[in-house]
């Protein structure tokens, strides 16, 4: 009460105007105004700044300055969850007073009303900004930023694919404006830039810090046919499919799988490109440095298929050491074939190892090597004059070439196939893949090649022919072939023959036919070429010339034996003649 000793009551305060509800000396009107002047002049459908008085659930309690506080829907403020009590935000004034009295104010009118020019801003000046994600979309999310509606594309959400859009509803996060379309007045955001932007940074630090050779420990962030991507800890690197293990990989989830920590060691990287290669391998010791130091050529060894070329064959004898078994080295055979057919891609196989080099690494192998080259005792096999049955491999235009046995390749020259038939090209006489008898002829054993013969498993019919085609001799034939330069004609008694057009002139002037049978003369018979020159025409002029010289024959008789006639008259008189002269000259002798 102490504390009251020095009040002294006013003098002139009006008691009965104050119980009265109105002061001493200022009327109502003075004191309403003086009021007004306390409050800010706030006019309908302008955007003022306003401060959260209260916030629950459904409602935004606003004061800004005005005799009444204003009311906004608490939805007008879900884009931004960490509004607080106190925070000073845009209002739109609607109306001043309601019905009720209410002041009416809208903040997502006043956002909308500066939008455009914030959000054009925003893009300018590359600044981050909140958005509030409302839905999905096709392709993306619609996110709201300052009161628009901003398209986020599903690849801008984050660096890492998106299985699942639905996780991002309901959320505010940081985007940045990355397209506007001045136009259409749309907007294209992209959270997944500040992700970038923050992962760069993070990268080049990284990557300052790094060194050849070093060895890190990383998570596997993801497995693809060709290597495995690993987390640095903000920057990622390569694990190339060769650099996961000493032997071969065809699928990396055989060596990690995802999420799995391993440790790399740092192979090489880029500063400017931000790549990094890593390895995994090059942590344990190269298998070849633990080979067997008593392993040498000629060795046996027995490995698994683990790559096929067309080439040869990779076999892996032990993880991580492989060996080349050459196609040439598969088989004792000359010809040039695919490995495909002798082995595939898991196969365990057997091989001698034929060349060894370990500072380089690097290993041949054979197979062929486990059998006897059958080369080694081919006269003893297969002697001149023997007699076997072979396939016939392929043709070429002098001959065919044809397998005795895996490695073993003969040649039947053209000119061996037939004692009497002309081949122009093998495949006339057979084909490949068919079986054909043979005999050797000869054996080439340096050069690996036997001639051999098909047409000397039979009699040799020219010597047949000698005797029966003589020249003059006729025999009656078939024409089968008919060229420019005459006709073949294939004879009755076996063999073929030649005519010419001229000899092919029938009787009645015409010429003779493909397919006709006729007699023919045989003109000339050569057995060292295989050749009997034929004549169809022969067969009448001769016939008709051997008439008229048969007509001609009675009187160059007559005139024969008249001749000796008349010449024994001679004789006989010349005879007797002298037979006088000679007795005369006796006589006349005697007188004298």
């Amino acid at each position: 009460m102490s504390d009251f000793k020095n009040v002294q009551p006013l003098e002139d305060f009006n008691w009965e105007a104050f119980e009265n509800g109105s002061s001493a000396n200022v009327s109502k009107e003075e004191l309403e105004k003086a009021y007004d002047e306390t409050l800010n002049k706030v006019s309908e459908h302008q955007v003022v700044n306003g401060k959260v008085i209260s916030i629950d659930k459904k409602e935004v309690i606003v004061n800004i300055g005005y005799k009444s506080d204003g009311v906004i829907p608490a939805s007008e403020f879900r884009y931004n969850p960490d509004l607080k009590v106190g925070d000073v935000v845009e209002v739109y004034v609607e109306n001043q007073e309601d019905r009720k009295g209410q002041l009416l104010l809208s903040h997502k009118k006043a956002r909308v009303s500066k939008s455009w020019e914030r959000v054009n801003a925003a893009l300018d000046n590359n600044e981050i900004i909140q958005g509030y994600v409302k839905c999905r979309t096709k392709g993306g999310m619609i996110v709201d930023v300052f009161g628009i509606e901003a398209f986020l594309p599903g690849s801008q959400i984050d660096v890492h694919p998106i299985r699942d859009y639905d996780v991002f509803v309901d959320k505010t996060m940081e985007f940045k404006v990355v397209k506007i379309n001045q136009e259409y007045r749309n907007v294209v955001v992209s959270h997944k830039a500040l992700i970038e932007a923050e992962l760069e940074a993070q990268k080049k630090e990284i990557i300052s810090k790094l060194e050849k050779g070093q060895i890190l420990e990383g998570t596997v962030k993801n497995i693809t046919s060709y290597g495995v991507f690993v987390d640095l800890g903000g920057v990622d690197g390569l694990i190339h499919i060769t650099d996961l293990s000493w032997g071969r990989v065809s699928d990396p989830h055989e060596v990690v799988s995802l999420e799995q920590k391993i440790n790399v060691v740092i192979l090489d990287f880029d500063d400017e490109k931000k790549r990094i290669a890593l390895g995994l391998k090059q942590l344990t010791p190269h298998p070849w440095d633990a080979l067997s130091s008593e392993l040498q050529v000629g060795d046996h060894v027995k490995g698994k298929v683990v790559v096929m070329a067309d080439y040869g064959a990779f076999v892996e004898i032990a993880p991580g050491v492989e060996g080349l078994i050459h196609v040439s080295e598969m088989s004792w055979s000359q010809h040039l074939r695919s490995a495909q057919e002798f082995m595939h891609v898991g196969d365990e196989v057997e091989a001698v190892i034929l060349t060894l080099d370990r500072e380089e690494r690097k290993m041949s192998l054979g197979i062929k090597q486990l059998k006897e080259d059958p080369w080694e005792t081919i006269e003893v096999k297969y002697p001149v004059g023997s007699k076997h049955t072979a396939k016939v491999r392929n043709f070429t235009n002098f001959g065919i070439f044809v397998e005795l046995e895996e490695g073993v390749d003969g040649l039947i020259h053209i000119s061996d196939l037939s004692w009497t038939k002309k081949v122009k090209h093998p495949s006339e006489f057979t084909q490949v893949g068919a079986e054909i008898d043979v005999i050797v002829l000869e054996i080439d054993k340096e050069n690996r090649r036997l001639s051999l013969g098909h047409k000397q498993l039979e009699d040799n019919p020219w010597d047949t022919y000698e005797t029966l085609y003589t020249p003059g001799s006729v025999h009656t034939g078939k024409i089968t072939e008919v060229i420019d330069r005459g006709a073949v004609i294939a004879l009755n008694e076996g063999g073929e023959g030649f005519a010419t057009p001229k000899h092919l002139i029938k009787e009645d002037g015409s010429q003779a036919q493909l397919g006709e049978e006729l007699e023919f003369k045989v003109i000339e018979f050569v057995k060292d070429t295989k050749r009997i020159i034929l004549s169809h025409s022969r067969t009448f002029e001769d016939v008709k010339e051997d008439a008229k010289k048969a007509a001609r024959k009675p009187r160059a008789a007559k005139k024969e034996e008249a001749a000796p006639a008349i010449n024994n008259v001679a004789a006989s008189t010349t005879l007797g003649d002298i037979a006088g002269l000679a007795e005369l000259k006796a006589k006349l002798e005697k007188g004298e």
